[in-house]
């Protein structure tokens, strides 16, 4: 067994999408090879209405997988082919763009005005950029739950883990997606497959993702209030990119630790991304915006 070193350590900035929701992005729009077979991380966690109400309006897809995970508060979809729905806490929508799609997403805060949640996109392979649009929708009530005896959860979305398997099924790049919680004070050694890109997304408490037989605290990019580089526990709202190998170590501080465990086979193909749309070549990307502007970028088969 080889315990995968911390490749990289950053947190999400804040930026502005839709028609005017402000979210913290992880990773996105850059170079797409660590993350490969992911493209982008949002967390559009947010207290205040008037920061998220206005939403995501009619816009499309092509060439990607979009999952969104709730946390609190709910969201409203509609697409082109007629589907309609809401999430709730604890849901989530896997919806394969495939060969296009037109939808929206509009977010409404819980009793407390907060509206928590993440949205992952998963590149789809040349294979299958034009394939049919699908969605999983998954209620919370189907997401399987684990605890190991010294507390530590997990809710498996996408994938095995521990003896259980989540209710998404039929992706290409044979994700792994986990919501994990470590209690205070806890070590955990967590198992990812060696063929596989992973990381991390910190959103509650704090922690060190390190082999313990490395004296060392690690070295990361995340940046304290007076100018510092923070190099050891890692809290809210960090990224943590790691190297090769087929376990996590986790050591969750005082109050504990939660977060994303995401990975995924990477594609290794080239990467034509413009917004909303993401190709294998530039041709691809232009013809799929010619459709948009020509009204032909939906297909009924």
């Amino acid at each position: 067994m080889s315990i995968r070193p911390v490749k990289r350590v950053s947190q999400s900035q804040p930026t502005i999408e839709g028609a005017g929701v402000r979210l913290r992005r992880a990773f996105g729009f850059g170079n797409t090879s660590d993350f490969d077979p992911f493209l982008l991380l949002d967390d559009f966690r947010n207290e205040h209405p008037d920061d998220y109400l206005a939403g995501f309006p009619w816009h499309p897809h092509r060439g990607i997988e979009t999952i969104t995970y709730v946390l609190a508060g709910t969201v409203s979809h509609g697409d082109s082919l007629g589907n309609r729905g809401q999430m709730g806490a604890g849901d989530v929508q896997w919806m394969t763009a495939g060969r296009g799609i037109l939808h929206q997403e509009m977010p409404q805060g819980d009793s407390q005005g907060r509206m928590h949640g993440f949205q992952l996109w998963a590149n789809l392979p040349a294979s299958l950029k034009m394939t049919a649009p699908r969605y999983q929708d998954i209620s919370s009530s189907d997401i399987p739950a684990v605890t190991d005896d010294d507390g530590t959860s997990a809710r498996i979305i996408c994938g095995s883990f521990w003896g259980k398997r989540g209710p998404v099924e039929g992706i290409a790049t044979d994700p792994r997606y986990l919501d994990i919680l470590v209690p205070p004070g806890k070590r955990k050694t967590l198992p990812v497959e060696v063929t596989n890109h992973a990381f991390a997304y910190v959103f509650e408490g704090s922690g060190t993702f390190r082999n313990a037989s490395d004296p060392m605290p690690v070295q990361t990019d995340v940046v304290g209030p007076s100018g510092s580089t923070l190099s050891d526990e890692i809290g809210n709202r960090s990224l943590v990119l790691f190297d090769s190998g087929d376990e996590i170590t986790v050591q969750a501080g005082e109050a504990g630790i939660r977060f994303l465990l995401v990975s995924g086979r990477p594609l290794q193909e080239p990467v034509a991304w413009r917004g909303p749309i993401v190709m294998n070549t530039n041709e691809e990307l232009q013809q799929a915006y010619a459709e948009i502007r020509a009204g032909t970028f939906i297909k009924d088969r």
